[in-house]
């Protein structure tokens, strides 16, 4: 019987992100993430039908975590629609996601994993495709500097970005990090319209 108490779910899955950022995706086991969330053993097999449900389900909750939320969202529409406002946005997004290192890391172990579990690669394409929909709606919509091209080169560049900082942290230093995300960004918008 797969029990339904939102609340214990989410910590359960939070549990999962911890296991599988520190020990991979084979670390992942009901007992792992039993003693990861300090619950009674058995506890996780009682909300997963399954390893292969609980590996989809945690990739959907690092999404619930990296949400900006509403009023992020909100405030990204205020401001001027420059150059140095998207490179502003873009500096947050690195640090929003660098802030939950478990979360970012947990999500390269299920990128790896999906290579060898079909369903899992459907989830996850599923999410990261509506994901950059909805990055890329949201620039059109912001009046923004910038086209969905623009959206793609900036997710695939910084999620790169992001991987060096949180797996190699000393081969770029802060200040370097820093300036690669304005550089990317001055490149990408070189002359367009609104981009000065």
């Amino acid at each position: 019987m797969v029990r339904r108490n939102p609340e214990r779910r989410a910590a359960l899955l939070d549990a999962a992100i911890e296991v599988l950022a520190r020990e991979g995706a084979r670390g992942l086991t009901f007992r792992a993430v039993d003693q990861q969330a300090g619950v009674p053993t058995g506890t996780a097999s009682n909300y997963f039908a399954n390893r292969d449900d609980m590996l989809t389900q945690a990739g959907e909750r690092v999404y619930e975590r990296l949400d900006p939320g509403e009023a992020e969202l909100a405030s990204g529409l205020e401001g001027p629609r420059d150059r140095a406002r998207v490179i502003e946005l873009m500096h947050g997004l690195v640090d929003r996601i660098a802030a939950f290192p478990t979360g970012f890391l947990a999500l390269l172990e299920l990128r790896l994993e999906a290579t060898r579990r079909p369903e899992l690669r459907e989830v996850l394409t599923r999410r990261i495709r509506t994901d950059v929909d909805f990055n890329i709606a949201y620039q059109l919509k912001s009046g923004l500097p910038g086209d969905a091209t623009t959206v793609v080169l900036l997710y695939l560049a910084l999620n790169w970005l992001i991987l060096e900082r949180l797996t190699l942290p000393d081969l770029f230093s802060e200040e370097q990090r820093h300036d690669l995300v304005t550089a990317l960004v001055d490149r990408l918008l070189a002359g367009e319209a609104g981009g000065r």
